[in-house]
């Protein structure tokens, strides 16, 4: 359906992009017409034209006639709300524009579709004309009829432009405002009209309490949270002044963006301890007061979020509110440190609350970030809600798109202090490579960043090896959603083996593996024994779409994994990374296209490694040459097993490791030499594996280099090569590899045969010294690569020419 619905949103774009500047002025025509006559279809046509606009990729000019129209019907009180909102988003297209006119002044009733033109059309001036214009039209007495609403959130966007647009007396007329708004709401509200009576009127209007979620009268002041049929203006600016609260305070609630001295940063916690004692809050100054008035809001709310509400549309307005409330409450203890002591008890009971209740645990990220920000400056304990959060949590709410989102955001954003401060921020990323199992690509971009923060030396190995498995992971999360889903009661045989994953997640046998996969913390160790077991079985699964998503991702998390390793790995994990590889590069999720894509990548990734640390080679020759032993690696393998020999032949030298002796490189020469004589020569039987050509080129080279090294070898190089160029030009090896890939083996047998007619030359070319890779190398022409070359190039082309 998903797929459908965005095939269908292209087509509609490219139609769009489509329409020329002819069929364009005929439509507008007809739009014209449509307003004109107030058609029921003009505000299908006006949508169509929007989206003509919105999809174009250059400018699209309209009618003037027609802009005026649209001008006209945005500013009428006859037009219904549809029809202004979709000519106020035509206009915000073609802003800046001359012929958009559209204006507001203080006295004008104010409506959100005209600001949004406003700030499209604005320069810079305008905007900073436009906010004191905003702050005039509050602290005037609206005209009747007039609404305040459209200010507010047209205030805020002005400031998120240009927060110095407003000058400290202009701030303090918005405190003051919300500060009313906020506490002072009206209380009684209008209601029904009377029933009858001898001295009532039909006419007016009797008082009626607001109830709270749960039905109750409402005792104290209004909040968002309470209810009633009919609202009132400054009901309805108490609700809307609770949602620009905290960007307000973030904007102006320490005076750092107004034109005047600020003195709360410094008076503040004194002024506010007297207001919590005997001093009352209407003699503090606007900002001071504001913040009193916020957080006994917040704490209103907090209080009436323990309510049980009757409908499910308030149960879900109560976590939004008690996540906001304790947003704004950690805003007001950064900027009063006295908050932080009234607020700490509350804290503490509601993380309580919180971890009881799972359907609460979006409140947790709020509080989490409350204890980063404060625990330090008020000396309490705040890894008990760290270990909660990042263990337990992810875990439960994984498969909420919503949370996942927000929770990956609140670790990025705290990923540093995280890292250094809160011991189980790493030791939990089992935990937090579920949400990206679940949701692997619209979390990928967050995750690029958030896993270098959870990869350290200690967790490096066990990351790797979770990286490697994360379809494995995607898979089990997904039997353990169908069985906890399941009603059914199965009752397996225990001595037989199951045939499905969802048999294997109730067996005995793979209970422990299950286990170690759906873990909350680092296991420390490898994977336990028998867990190739699970990956086999795990892969009736790989036809899941969400498991073919997490399989396509893992590439790139492993070329950012060695990125991360590269800038603090000594040459002990390099070594346990590396020889990871090889021992992954065989127990892979049952995926043929998986294997082959993280197989590409890991060699790939392998020349970085060893680059980093070339003693690898030395360190890891038994389990290398174990590695490229196995003729069947070439095939199942071939990128791994291509750039292990060329890491062989690049870095098996004294000059990057001084334990590399001659018995050494003739030990790995005398195994690639084997090897390259089996996979070359030609079988009789037609299932025999083909090499490809980089394979067997690869060797060649190898076998070159550690000739150069070793230069009693040069011999056998050499014989070698000869026949390998008779080989290769032969019928059959012709018809084996085919013209192109034969010619390109030759060409490479005679190169590296050529050079070792030379030894010194071959030895400069095939092991130049480490300073060859300097700039200033090439630079000489007395001693640079391309001289040398360009000698031994002469000196056998002479040795050709001379008579025998």
């Amino acid at each position: 359906m998903a797929a459908f619905t965005t095939t269908a949103a292209d087509n509609l774009l490219r139609q769009a992009r489509k329409v020329g500047d002819g069929e364009l002025e005929k439509f507008c025509c007809r739009a014209r017409s449509q307003l004109l006559s107030a058609d029921v279809e003009s505000l299908d046509s006006l949508r169509r034209l929007h989206l003509i606009l919105s999809a174009s990729r250059g400018r699209r000019s309209l009618d003037s006639a027609l802009v005026k129209q649209i001008q006209e019907a945005l500013c009428c009180q006859q037009t219904s709300a549809q029809v202004q909102t979709v000519c106020a988003a035509i206009l915000c297209q073609l802003c800046p524009c001359p012929l958009v006119t559209v204006s507001w002044g203080p006295t004008e009733q104010s409506r959100g579709p005209v600001f949004s033109i406003l700030l499209a059309q604005a320069s810079n001036s305008d905007v900073m004309e436009l906010g004191p214009r905003i702050c005039q039209a509050l602290e005037m007495r609206a005209p009747e009829g007039h609404s305040l609403r459209a200010l507010l959130p047209a205030l805020l966007r002005v400031v998120g432009v240009r927060s110095e647009s407003l000058q400290e007396e202009q701030v303090n007329t918005v405190n003051k405002k919300l500060t009313d708004w906020l506490r002072y709401a009206t209380v009684p509200q209008v209601g029904a009209t009377a029933s009858g009576g001898f001295f009532s009127s039909p006419r007016v209007k009797q008082p009626s309490l607001i109830s709270e979620v749960d039905g109750a009268m409402a005792t104290d002041f209004f909040t968002v949270l309470n209810h009633s049929q009919n609202y009132t203006e400054d009901q309805w600016m108490n609700i809307q002044g609770f949602s620009v609260l905290r960007q307000w305070l973030l904007h102006y609630g320490t005076n750092g963006n107004a034109g005047s001295e600020d003195k709360s940063e410094v008076e503040g916690s004194v002024v506010s301890m007297v207001s919590a004692s005997s001093t009352s809050s209407r003699l503090l100054p606007p900002r001071e007061r504001l913040r009193e008035k916020g957080f006994e809001y917040c704490l209103r709310l907090i209080e009436q979020c323990n309510r049980k509400a009757l409908k499910k549309s308030d149960v879900d307005l109560q976590k939004a509110c008690l996540v906001e409330a304790v947003s704004v409450i950690d805003v007001l203890c950064k900027q009063d440190v006295s908050f932080l002591y009234r607020t700490l008890p509350l804290m503490k009971v509601l993380h309580t609350r919180v971890c009881s209740d799972p359907s609460l645990a979006p409140v947790l990220l709020p509080v989490a970030q409350f204890y980063l920000n404060h625990s330090e400056a008020a000396a309490v304990e705040s890894e008990a809600v760290y270990r909660h959060l990042f263990t337990k949590v992810p875990s439960d709410m994984f498969h909420q798109p919503l949370f996942a989102f927000q929770f990956v955001r609140f670790c990025t954003a705290n990923g540093s202090f995280l890292a250094e401060n809160a011991e189980a921020f790493r030791g939990s990323f089992p935990s937090i490579l579920k949400l990206l199992a679940w949701h692997a690509p619209s979390l990928l971009s967050d995750f690029v960043t958030l896993l270098p923060m959870l990869i350290s030396p200690e967790s490096a190995i066990e990351i790797l090896h979770s990286l490697l498995d994360l379809p494995c992971l995607t898979a089990a999360m997904e039997v353990h959603v169908i069985v906890a889903s399941s009603v059914e009661k199965h009752n397996l045989d225990a001595s037989v083996l199951p045939s499905s994953s969802l048999e294997a997640y109730r067996h005995p046998v793979y209970s422990a593996l299950f286990h170690y996969l759906l873990r909350i913390e680092a296991w420390n160790g490898t994977p336990p024994e028998g867990f190739i077991k699970l990956r086999q079985i795990l892969a009736d699964r790989n036809t899941s779409p969400r498991v073919q998503q997490s399989s396509q991702i893992v590439p790139c998390l492993l070329q950012l994994y060695v990125n991360v390793v590269s800038k603090f790995a000594d040459g002990g994990l390099v070594s346990r990374i590396v020889l990871t590889f090889l021992e992954r590069s065989v127990h892979l999720y049952d995926s043929p296209s998986f294997q082959a894509e993280v197989q590409s990548i890991l060699g790939a990734q392998l020349p970085n490694l060893c680059r980093l640390y070339p003693s690898v080679i030395v360190e890891l020759s038994r389990e290398l040459l174990d590695f490229i032993s196995t003729v069947g690696n070439i095939q199942s393998k071939e990128p791994l097993f291509a750039h292990v020999v060329w890491a062989m032949g690049e870095y098996l030298s004294v000059s990057y490791d001084k334990r590399c002796t001659v018995e050494q490189i003739n030990r790995f020469f005398e195994v690639l030499e084997a090897l390259l004589f089996e996979i070359t020569q030609l079988r009789g039987s037609s299932s025999a594996p083909i090499s490809s050509p980089r394979v067997i080129t690869t060797l060649m080279t190898t076998l070159a280099k550690l000739a150069s090294r070793s230069q009693d070898l040069i011999p056998r190089v050499s014989l070698y090569l000869s026949k390998m160029r008779s080989c290769v030009q032969s019928s059959a090896m012709i018809s084996t590899y085919g013209e192109e890939d034969s010619e390109q083996i030759l060409i490479r047998a005679t190169e590296l045969l050529n050079l070792l007619k030379v030894p010194s030359v071959a030895q400069f070319v095939l092991t130049p010294p480490l300073e060859v890779s300097k700039p200033s190398f090439h630079h000489d022409p007395s001693s640079s690569l391309p001289l040398a070359i360009r000698t031994s190039s002469y000196m056998l082309l002479r040795e050709r020419t001379l008579p025998g």
